[in-house]
């Protein structure tokens, strides 16, 4: 079984997306963890502390219910990686960002890191990721029509229904003058756990390989076998 750490959200979770379980091939649990609105996560640090004693709390929950591993579905829990990590007994990644040095290694050119929120990726983000700003484009989705109303806003205003093509389509249009941008590009990594739903389309409109936070799940999750 495999433990997802969850924000507190009502936006709808289509299939792909990390907080849905109809995206793993593998059981999952997943742990709610209250109080964990978007706007307390995504930022450049981490949460206060009194939520991420919620989200110990909820690793060590899921730990003692028998998960093998644990991810998470926002990437900007990297800024808690290492205490989360360091409180349960089973291998833990919450951000699609801890994949980076694999990425970087496998694939010729820069890599492209796709988040929420590119105000929110700042300082203290990359270096808990290990990532050199300077080695990297980032490319934001907040500006996105209907993005930041479903994913970044207060839990109280989030929209409630996703426009799948809609937000697809904007997302390829993005991506297109991106690779347009900086065609040195080799691989494009995802921070955000609400894109991975996009992932082909992404892929075909940038010619490029897309790593997410699902390939991380299969990554913690393979690494049990036995």
């Amino acid at each position: 079984m495999l433990g997802i750490l969850a924000l507190d959200t009502r936006f709808e979770r289509i299939v792909g997306d990390a907080g849905n379980p109809e995206s793993y091939p593998f059981a999952v649990r997943i742990k709610v963890v209250a109080g964990a609105d978007s706007p307390l996560v995504v930022r450049d640090g981490a949460p206060d502390e009194a939520l991420v004693a919620r989200f110990i709390a909820a690793a060590q929950a899921l730990e003692a219910e028998g998960a093998r591993a644990i991810i998470s579905t926002c990437g900007f829990l990297v800024n808690v990686q290492d205490r989360i990590a360091a409180a349960v007994d089973v291998p833990v990644m919450l951000s699609a960002l801890s994949l980076y040095p694999l990425v970087r290694a496998s694939c010729a050119g820069r890599v492209a890191i796709l988040t929420a929120s590119k105000p929110s990726l700042g300082a203290r983000s990359m270096a808990s990721a290990g990532i050199d700003a300077a080695d990297v484009v980032v490319m934001g989705c907040e500006d996105i029509a209907g993005f930041a109303e479903s994913f970044l806003a207060p839990q109280e205003r989030q929209a409630a229904r996703l426009d799948r093509e809609v937000l697809e389509a904007a997302l390829v249009e993005k991506v297109k003058v991106m690779m347009g941008d900086y065609p040195d590009i080799g691989a494009l990594l995802f921070e955000c756990g609400n894109l991975p739903p996009y992932a082909k389309a992404i892929s075909r409109a940038a010619g490029r390989p897309v790593f997410h936070m699902l390939h991380g799940a299969a990554l913690v999750m393979g690494a049990q076998e036995r």
